[in-house]
């Protein structure tokens, strides 16, 4: 962003939070993961575990329950990023992005990492 506002170029950055689209559709992951998985050598899976994976597919099921389904959010983000005057450096698209991950982005990573 710093870097081409030196060519007159201003850059925006939209953080949206999680929400429904393909990209998060939790059956196409889970087989993603699994399919990735059975490729690994058995050195990897070894220091992973089984575990590893059963608990992250999990923790992607139970995400998929707050993910959001209004995307007018960050296409709204993006059209005020695009044709404002003077757009803001930073939007944040979602409840998940504004109360939950812009606070922690700026606590200690101390705190923030167990989060």
């Amino acid at each position: 962003r710093l870097e081409m506002r030196q060519f007159g170029v201003k850059v925006c950055m939209v953080e949206p939070g999680f929400f429904k689209t393909m990209i998060t559709d939790v059956e196409s992951l889970e087989k993603n993961f699994h399919s990735t998985w059975k490729k690994l050598p058995e050195e990897i899976k070894a220091s992973y575990g089984e575990g590893y994976l059963r608990q992250f597919v999990a923790s992607l099921k139970f995400m998929q329950k707050t993910y959001n389904t209004n995307l007018s959010l960050v296409t709204n983000c993006m059209e005020h990023a695009l044709t404002s005057l003077h757009p803001r450096t930073r939007y944040s698209a979602g409840w998940d992005a504004k109360l939950i991950y812009l606070p922690v982005s700026y606590l200690p990573s101390a705190l923030s990492d167990p989060l």
